[in-house]
């Protein structure tokens, strides 16, 4: 559906105003200086009267009959900050502002439920999003004007012209926008073609990634390229499964990423996107995010190839991580500014007599050979006042060791000024960063990944879960708030089903599983199948909302089937198979439209396809259990039974582990297929036959 209004249309017809003089900046305080989030209080100190989402700037709309301009982005957004210095900052753009508009800050992060309504809506009227987004609504919060960054000019006209509509056509307008949104509703409200996914769907959407794929740098598509993780993960699967060609196009990805600008050659992590298809020229923002999708990327390359090379940039990025993003109380902040001092990129780029002065004219000239450390830069950057002349590092001689000057040459970086870092703690993300940290800490055989799990996992429940159990979705300088939505409980959940595979903690299991019913019970849709996004008593906005299209993220929604898919085998649920095959059936005439849009849901239903495996380790056998954990086993869960036998409460959690017991005094693996069993095994040797 696409839909045009009014105030579209005027935008297109007339000519732009030149933009106003700059004034001199006066210290001014709204009402952002007593919120939490880090966006919102970057900009406490405009002149603009901004007003945080709520009822008392609603209120003030009605009163006033004032159309609501709505802005939306998040701390570490380059171009958020751009529009703040060009618009926000400026007086007379902010008295226009004032004068004609109630103004709304929103941080996306927080309110992802907010972002993703009006997210959606400047998506259909425009053809395309991202932050800041720029919204005007009526007082009743119903949109009729979307777009995203506007430069000075452009804004000062668009707010000039949107007032003039407002006061000449404002009938027409409300009308317009209530029945967009009417329209909106009853899209988002329809069950949907229900309809049955098939494994034809699976090859397509492999199909599709062969089309999209770029065979000279990896990836899909072309500029900006973002990774995919679950793009990736998803490929693995088919590869699994005997796709001749999907492993080839996973291998050539991870390795250009890693060596390519977008990857942190000297403090490693990645950053969020490539403005180019060579990820040479990253946009420098790292979020976390994206470093734990990546993590669990790379560890399953590894389980799969045993390539020392997918290990590295695993144990890496995690490095950057605990480094750089470890709260002190071992949850995980959120993400890092693109910019330092005000300039996209500062912080990481270099030029030859940066590096000469750090390592000498010998080892700099090498390194600089090695890493494209070019006369001139490798990097041009796209706005005017950022200095030139400097490089992105990416790696030009694989394979060489330079590991002492990139010591050497973080130790130098660490002196300059750092980004900012946008220290909220998310549900959500940080169970992203739980799950990796479990799957590498299984797979690598290091415990103190685990250990790190654990200890953001037991901030997140002991924080960011009410009395009554209800999850909240943001921690900030002591205060937990905000309802958690889909996905805070999709990903916790899925997250502590990976907790108890690598610690067999059986209060990991149990958690995952009373998540996994309040999901249910809270979100999941009981006429048409599937999720709503927000929980049935959460905030009412003006369109309840569904998302499955995976990007950047998986939506909530496909991790919810990964979780539920999972734990209705491990816990022996039915109720939770039957939430699972719903939401399959709501979602796959959609699904199968465009495979390659939707690769975690796909994931998921891969799982369904036949050879999901049970393996239950019974007793201390530590040989055993590196053989499945080294292992890439997409399609398995992992149980332990303790040498002395199943006590009540992990027959209860876990009833496929009823009789599961050693053999002869000696440690022994069960491989089972639905529940069905073949006779145990003893030896590594053994289980590795098993598993093939």
């Amino acid at each position: 559906m696409r839909l045009a209004l009014f105030a579209t249309l005027s935008l297109v017809a007339c000519a732009q105003d030149a933009p106003p003089a700059e004034k001199k900046m006066h210290k001014h305080t709204n009402r952002l200086a007593k919120e939490k989030s880090p966006y919102l209080l970057q900009h406490a100190h405009n002149p603009v009267d901004w007003y945080p989402w709520g009822d008392e700037a609603f209120a003030r709309a009605k009163k006033e009959q004032k159309p609501i301009l709505l802005s939306i982005g998040y701390s570490t957004c380059h171009w958020c900050h751009v529009m703040e210095r060009e618009s926000f900052e400026n007086e007379d753009v902010a008295k226009l502002m004032n004068e004609h508009f109630v103004c709304i800050k929103v941080d996306r992060e927080e309110r992802p439920d907010v972002d993703q309504v009006y997210m959606d809506f400047v998506q259909r009227t425009s053809g395309h999003g991202g932050w800041p987004l720029t919204a005007v609504l009526t007082p009743d919060r119903e949109p009729f004007f979307g777009g995203t960054y506007f430069p000075r000019d452009r804004f000062v006209h668009l707010l000039k012209t949107l007032h003039a509509g407002w006061t000449e056509k404002r009938d027409e307008i409300v009308k317009d926008a209530k029945r967009i949104v009417q329209a909106l509703a009853e899209e988002h409200a329809r069950a949907g073609e229900k309809g049955e996914l098939k494994d034809e769907t699976l090859a397509r959407a492999v199909a599709m990634f062969e089309n999209e794929y770029d065979a000279e740098w990896g990836g899909f598509g072309s500029r900006p390229k973002f990774p995919r993780s679950v793009a990736l993960e998803f490929l693995m699967r088919r590869h699994a499964r005997g796709a001749a060609k999907a492993l080839p196009m996973v291998e050539h990805t991870l390795v250009r990423m890693a060596e390519g600008g977008m990857y942190d050659q000297l403090g490693g992590g990645f950053a969020r996107y490539s403005t180019d298809e060579e990820w040479l020229v990253p946009h420098f923002e790292k979020m976390l995010y994206d470093n734990a999708l990546l993590v669990r990327s790379y560890v399953q390359a590894w389980q799969i190839t045993k390539k020392p090379f997918y290990e590295r940039i695993a144990r890496e990025t995690i490095a950057y991580v605990m480094r750089d993003m470890l709260a002190p109380e071992g949850a995980f902040y959120s993400a890092e500014d693109a910019d330092s001092e005000k300039i996209e990129g500062r912080f990481y780029v270099w030029n030859p007599k940066q590096v000469i002065e750090v390592l000498g004219e010998k080892d700099g000239a090498a390194f600089c050979k090695a890493f494209d450390v070019r006369e001139g830069g490798n990097w041009h950057p796209h706005e005017e006042g950022i200095p030139h002349g400097n490089s992105v590092l990416r790696v030009l001689q694989p394979g060489a060791d330079f590991s002492d000057a990139k010591r050497r040459l973080l130790e130098a970086r660490s002196k300059r000024v750092r980004p900012g870092r946008d220290e909220k703690i998310l549900t959500e993300w940080n169970a992203l960063m739980i799950s990796a940290l479990s799957v590498a800490g299984a797979a690598f055989d290091d415990a103190s990944y685990v250990a790190a799990a654990e200890k953001a996992a037991g901030f997140v429940l002991a924080k960011l879960r009410r009395a009554d159990g209800r999850l909240l979705r943001r921690y900030k300088d002591g205060e937990a708030a905000i309802l958690a939505v889909l996905d805070d409980y999709a990903f916790l959940a899925d997250a502590l089903v990976d907790l108890y595979q690598a610690t067999f903690k059986v209060e990991h299991l149990e958690t995952a599983t009373a998540l996994a019913a309040d999901m249910i019970r809270l979100f999941g849709d009981d006429k048409g199948g599937g999720f709503w996004f927000t929980a049935g008593d959460g905030e009412a906005l003006v369109t309840r909302m569904k998302e499955i299209y995976d990007g950047a993220l998986p939506s909530g929604t496909s991790v919810a089937l990964h979780a539920l898919v999972k734990l209705a085998d491990l816990a022996s649920r039915e109720d939770f198979r039957k939430a699972a095959d719903a939401a399959f059936a709501a979602n796959a005439t959609t699904v199968a439209r465009l495979p390659s849009a939707y690769p975690h849901s796909l994931s998921a239903f891969d799982m369904t396809r036949g050879g999901f495996r049970e393996i239950v380790i019974a007793g201390d056998a530590p040989e055993l259990l590196r053989v499945v954990r080294r292992s890439y086993l997409p399609n398995s869960v992992v149980v332990r039974v303790p040498a002395d036998g199943a006590d009540d409460r992990l027959r209860k959690a876990a009833p496929l582990v009823e009789g599961r017991k050693a053999v002869g005094g000696r440690a022994a693996a069960y491989v089972c297929e639905n529940q069905a069993c073949k006779l145990p095994v003893t030896t590594a040797e053994e289980l590795e036959k098993a598993l093939k």
